[in-house]
């Protein structure tokens, strides 16, 4: 008996277009490209020093922070890459102040691509594992040349979304929309190989990643949430917890798909001006989408994050992602005070 051939991602969308009319030739053409984008920025990565790619690109993005040479690098790559295929419309990324379109030389297509080249990037001179995150929306009918505002669709118009991780394996996590699978990149074959279809997360966890340094900021909910995880067994939630924090959302995301979890990254006072410190459409957005294809929850603490209405490229909203249960728990607690108030 012949061993089980492995499933590339091309055929896995091929198979997936067969079954789910709503992936067309464009679509697919358009995670192939993010994908191999992806496997370049993977190569980039894995240099470090030996390519001299590592330390600030002495530039800031549109938020203000500092800018490592792979941020720069990995944005070139993924702006390059789309630009000529005749997929998109066009594209946004975190790292530019505006929508980059689609040089006038190339055909276009019907979807806009939005991404965060390289999240996690303030860890990639310490060697821990950073990645891509991306979505894809279609670009309203009619429009040729795609401004801010044709990108702010709430989340839930998302049509794909995925991340890479680049750890001691590259990673490709996608959703169509129908589950979320993962793909290991075969540096052998050169391609993504299917590995995990139709992940789902447990419901109930015993582990919560989030940045404790910022709890003296935190409101009255929030505070009094993480308290009970500490209690541990002594306390009402009758049994212990286990933090856990890599300080990059796709690292930390990738382990709550893995075993269950809950990732929040709530509003601080730390900058009271800032509604979160997360960006809804490149981060958010697709992460939540991601989690509750995997059968997860992702909330903003009041709501469900893809059904916020974006009103600019670069908002933030805080996040809380993982384990459905969890999750509603987190929710209720900041509900029950916005209710007492």
């Amino acid at each position: 008996m012949s061993p089980t051939r492995p499933i590339s991602l091309t055929r896995f969308l091929i198979e997936e277009q067969r079954a789910h009319q709503h992936i067309n030739a464009d679509l697919r053409l358009l995670i192939e490209v993010v994908a191999r984008a992806c496997k370049s920025i993977s190569i980039a990565v894995a240099k470090g020093d030996l390519g001299g790619v590592l330390g600030e690109a002495g530039s800031g993005n549109v938020q203000g922070e500092a800018q490592q040479k792979l941020d720069v690098l990995s944005n070139e790559i993924l702006l390059e890459a789309n630009a000529w295929g005749g997929h998109l419309a066009g594209c946004a990324s975190e790292e530019m102040d505006d929508p980059q379109p689609i040089p006038d030389v190339y055909p276009k297509g019907n979807y806009l691509l939005l991404f965060d080249p390289l999240d996690g990037s303030s860890n990639i001179d310490v060697n821990i594992s950073v990645g891509t995150i991306f979505s894809v929306l279609r670009c309203p009918d009619g429009v040729t040349e795609p401004k801010a505002e044709h990108f702010c669709q709430p989340g839930s118009t998302q049509v794909a979304a995925g991340y890479a991780v680049y750890g001691p394996s590259t990673l490709l996590v996608l959703t169509l929309g129908h589950g979320t699978h993962v793909f290991t990149l075969d540096r052998e074959l050169g391609s993504f190989v299917l590995t995990r279809r139709d992940v789902r997360i447990p419901a109930q966890t015993r582990e919560f990643a989030i940045n404790m340094s910022n709890q003296r900021h935190w409101e009255a909910p929030m505070q009094r949430y993480i308290d009970e995880l500490l209690a541990g067994k002594s306390g009402p939630r009758g049994k212990d917890f286990n933090m856990r924090w890599v300080a990059s959302m796709v690292a930390d995301v990738h382990r709550i798909l893995t075993r269950g979890g809950i990732f929040i990254y709530p509003w601080d006072r730390k900058d009271a001006s800032k509604p979160g410190k997360l960006r809804l459409m490149y981060e958010a957005n697709p992460m939540a989408f991601i989690v509750e294809q995997a059968g997860g929850k992702a909330t903003t603490g009041r709501g469900r994050i893809l059904d916020v209405q974006p009103t600019a490229l670069h908002q933030r909203v805080p996040v809380f992602l993982g384990s459905a249960d969890e999750v509603d728990v987190a929710t209720a607690y900041h509900r029950d005070h916005d209710a007492a108030q």
